[in-house]
Parts: structure tokens; sequence; C-alpha cells
């Protein structure tokens, strides 16, 4: 992502250790796990990072087609920052942070002193392997890639100097809630919104940081790639399986998928 190389990446909400584990081979760079609005916590997460592990182990000479672990937390909180640093998560995805202020916090929360607050526990979790990789605490701090999330207008007002916090690696667009806190509440193509976000990237840019998007139309993804987006969600999860669903019984079906009433049986 730091080399400006394009980063192609699916949204997962399923919280299920079974699902990351299929999608992980799939060939999308990073696969997001949604600790904000999927029914995810400490525990499923872990259960999915291990199945993403264990894919890569069955990938074999394909290993460098497994997707890197995103996990997007509920909120900013540094304790549970903590919490799922040791269980092994490496690239993080913070919500709503809406000044410098925040983003400095939030690296502090990622780093172990002396330049930051992270508790001294790695021997006991995942992350060091149960201690097992000696030299975990001094490779770690630049091993945890931090993205925020702009999705106000307040955000976007103090972009430059987010995006210039040392140790922010990436700013993330979230085209939803930044439309809706202008005042276009599902209408996240306005002409506002679209403007607001383009020069958001331009500020990214001379920031140095690399900038990304989430959306699931797919001409829509094309355009922000060529506009400097680098890295986007292109897809979530639970959408394609309920697309792939809905179109398989289709073809049974002239009426299409029924919405309403009982379960039918075999």
């Amino acid at each position: 992502m730091a080399a400006g190389d394009t980063q192609i990446g699916l949204w997962s909400v399923l919280a299920d250790g079974y699902a990351a584990e299929i999608l992980a081979g799939c060939g999308y760079d990073w696969l997001l796990l949604d600790a904000e609005h999927g029914p995810n916590d400490l525990r499923s997460v872990l259960a999915q990072l291990q199945g993403i592990a264990a894919a890569g182990s069955l990938l074999g000479d394909r290993a460098n087609d497994l997707s890197q672990a995103v996990v997007r937390l509920p909120q900013g909180d540094t304790a549970l920052i903590k919490q799922y640093l040791e269980i092994g998560v490496q690239n993080l995805l913070v919500p709503m942070v809406n000044t410098a202020e925040q983003a400095a916090e939030l690296v502090r929360a990622v780093r172990y002193p002396p330049r930051g607050v992270r508790g001294m526990g790695s021997g006991l979790g995942r992350s060091s392997r149960w201690g097992r990789l000696t030299d975990y605490v001094q490779a770690a701090d630049d091993d945890i890639c931090l993205v925020v999330q702009i999705e106000t207008g307040q955000a976007v007002a103090n972009l430059d100097k987010i995006a210039a916090t040392e140790g922010v690696d990436g700013v993330l667009f979230g085209p939803a809630d930044l439309a809706a806190d202008l005042g276009y509440r599902d209408q996240r193509t306005h002409a506002e919104v679209t403007r607001t976000i383009r020069q958001g990237i331009e500020t990214a840019r001379r920031a140095g940081t690399p900038s990304g998007i989430m959306l699931t139309d797919v001409a829509a993804a094309h355009d922000w790639l060529s506009s400097g987006i680098t890295f986007a969600g292109v897809g979530v999860d639970s959408s394609l399986l309920i697309r792939a669903a809905d179109d398989l019984l289709g073809q049974f079906r002239a009426t299409g998928p029924r919405t309403t009433g009982a379960a039918s049986s075999y």
C-alpha cells in the first residue's frame, strides 16, 4: 500500500471462521473482518484469523494469494486495540476519526513505550506466538498497519493534519456516513459527496498517505481507482451470498424469490 500498488479487498460480515477460510483463498489482497457493523467480537475474530492462517497452509505454492486480514474495530478504544493486537491482528481500520488528536492517540495505542502506550503483554498472546517470537516487541511497532476512516465533514476539514500524522498508514473514505453527515443521506453518489471525496484524495496525496474507499458498485470502484484511490473494498460477503442465492432461485421460479410467508418444505 505504501508503494502505491492497487489493493483490492472484500468486506466480510459473516463473522465465521469457516467462511473466512474460504474467502481468504480467493485472491483478494485483503479481507476486512468487520467488528463495527458485523456481529463480531474478540473470540469470533480470533476464529477468523485462524481460518485465514489455515487457508494459507492449504494453498501451497499459491500462498502468496492469501488475503491479508484487516479488522475494523467498533471504536478506537486503547484497551480494545490492545486486545485485538494480542490475538494477532496486524492491520487495523478504525471508524469515525475526526481529528489529528484522535489519530495520534490511535498511533500511540498500537505502539509500545516509549513511542506509545501499548501494554507489555505479548508473551501471553497469539501475537508473539506465546513468546516463541522472541523479537516480537522489537519489530511490532513497524509491523502494524493503521488505517483511519474519514466519514464526516469535520474529518474532511481536518484531513490535512490527520493524513500527516506519523503512524497513520492510510485513510479510508466512507461514502455512506459522509453523505449522511453532509446532509445527503442515502445519496452517497451526490455531486457534493463525490467532490468532497475527490478533494480528500488530493489532500491525502499531498501528505503522502494512501487513500481507500468502500463501495459495491464495480463501475464506481474502477472510477475511484482511476481517480487516485489505491485500496478499495469492492464487495461484501453477505451481499454476494444473497445475490448468488437469489439469482439461482430465480432460474427456477419465474416470479423470483419469495420475500414473505412461511418457509416452504422440500
